[in-house]
């Protein structure tokens, strides 16, 4: 109970605080060391130079090409040149404020609000690389026999390594054909990212197989009397043939127009759901070049609502196995899932809030290791045991206790799995209220339903302003609602089990 609470409060914390699929991967790194730019205000615009503190008592080699602030005309820029050698965001803010250009807190804040995009793919880039080795920790726990984790599902999870080394190349590519980011070119990112949304698909397909055959257990048993569970959760074959079919797919989508002399913003799929027409004659505002297509707005969109019905069926799968140890996976996923709402506000404000790509890629880090940490307690309340090393002893014996096993708790659960609500909780239980489909027409309403929501924003947030004042405060606060909102409703379910939330 009490690792069920430490790991609530990091959850809360990372998905809430002011500071989720997109995911630069590990491609965001930089591409040799940047020049970093920040800005600060000034009462006096007409003053052009530079304080004399920072222009000769500091040891960095700096540049003195200062420039007007594109948006603002209140700022003044300054670049701290390649040679400057930092490499961490503690080294950055100590070479800062040497130069008394930070003066305090404030003013570091206002800093990081105009983050330049080439220092926010630099920052970004550790937090993506140190993400991979607690998600291949999360795979193998999760992976563990004693798990009996439906093997589709493992699939699924695993697929998104496909995704972040497949990323790379399109992300390079970007870099080097136009000089932008992965971001800013609609028909590589769209590619790209559509092989997170496989990864989500493939996760929820498989549990969703699974599940329905958990439940129909009373007849679907073989002569045994065991659960005559299907090919997907029995073999890792269907899911990693279907895995390959779609990221061929995916790979065609990017080799057509990569043959047809692309531009940088040329639209993925030809953009054959876009309007042919702009809205500006009824009140609308005009859209930049980077913004994003309807085909890549679903992929995005898709890849959250996907991730959260996964999340739901974790929790379920926690009943319908008598083990509560694997609701403690749904709180491990919340920071992912903030990681995605985070990629989707930065593409909200046509990616003009740099720091949201290092935000994103911190919470990815939170989320690998808060996942492997809910796999680590599934596999131990399931009888697997760590070797017996000494320093690991303590850690296996709290866990131990901690994690109830499925066999005490499979009475107290399944009187607990009775009094859950029916009802539609929020997107999350779309796989509830979608069982009677088959995979087909389930996916098809999903698709349809993603497709409704992808006008809607693309569209729909060109009657406003705000995302053209790109308000990095107003960003983290998309960012930190929906997030707070989604833990404190799993927090209520699990104290009450027929509360239905608010969405």
């Amino acid at each position: 109970m009490r690792a069920n609470s430490v790991l609530f409060f990091i959850v809360v914390f990372c998905s809430g605080c002011d500071a989720f699929q997109h995911n630069l991967g590990l491609a965001s790194q930089s591409f040799g060391p940047p020049n970093y730019v920040f800005r600060t205000r000034t009462q006096d615009f007409e003053k052009r130079t530079a304080p004399s503190s920072f222009s000769t008592s500091t040891t960095l080699t700096t540049t003195t090409a200062w420039r007007t602030a594109a948006r603002r005309n209140k700022c003044i820029a300054f670049s701290i040149a390649r040679s400057a050698t930092i490499s961490t965001t503690s080294t950055l803010y100590s070479a800062i404020e040497s130069t008394n250009m930070i003066p305090n807190n404030s003013g570091f804040v206002d800093a990081l609000m105009a983050m330049d995009p080439d220092t926010a793919e630099a920052l970004a880039g550790p937090f993506f690389g140190a993400s991979l080795f607690p998600y291949l920790a999360f795979l193998y726990f999760l992976n563990v026999p004693e798990n009996e984790c439906p093997k589709g599902v493992v699939v699924g999870f695993a697929t998104c390594l496909l995704f972040v080394f497949l990323t790379i190349p399109a992300a390079i590519a970007a870099k080097i054909l136009y000089g932008v980011s992965l971001a800013d070119s609609d028909w590589l990112h769209g590619s790209a990212e559509s092989l997170l949304t496989i990864t989500n698909l493939v996760t929820v397909v498989a549990f969703r197989q699974a599940l329905a055959a958990k439940e129909q257990q009373s007849a679907m048993k073989n002569d045994n009397g065991a659960v005559l569970m299907p090919l997907s959760a029995r073999s890792y074959a269907p899911m990693t043939w279907l895995v390959a079919g779609l990221t061929a797919l995916a790979a065609v989508t990017a080799i057509v127009p990569a043959l047809n002399d692309p531009q940088v913003h040329t639209l993925y799929l030809g953009g054959f759901l876009d309007l042919p027409f702009s809205l500006e004659f009824l009140g609308a505002h005009s859209e930049p070049a980077n913004a994003l297509s309807v085909p890549c707005w679903i992929i995005h969109v898709s890849s959250l609502v996907e991730f959260l019905v996964a999340m739901g069926f974790c929790w379920r799968w926690a009943d319908v196995v008598g083990n509560s140890t694997w609701k403690g996976l749904t709180w491990g996923l919340l920071p992912l899932h903030s990681s995605g709402i985070t990629a989707c506000t930065y593409h909200l404000f046509y990616n003009q809030i740099p720091v949201l790509v290092p935000l994103q890629a911190f919470l990815t880090l939170v989320g690998n290791t808060t996942a492997a940490y809910a796999a680590f307690r599934i596999a131990i309340s399931n009888g697997w045991q760590l070797p017996q090393l000494p320093f690991l002893i303590g850690l296996l014996d709290s866990d131990s206790n901690a994690a109830m096993s499925p066999k005490s708790a499979k009475n107290s659960k399944q009187q607990k799995q009775q009094q859950e609500s029916g009802s539609l909780i929020g997107f999350e239980d779309i796989g509830d209220a979608l069982a009677g489909d088959n995979d087909y027409t389930f996916l098809l309403k999903l698709f349809v339903g993603c497709a409704v929501a992808s006008f809607a924003i693309k569209y729909g947030e060109t009657f406003f302003a705000f995302p053209y004042d790109a308000n990095a405060f107003l960003g983290f606060s998309i960012i930190a609602i929906p997030s707070a909102l989604n833990a404190f409703k799993w927090y209520k379910r699990s104290q009450d089990p027929s509360f239905e939330g608010w969405f």
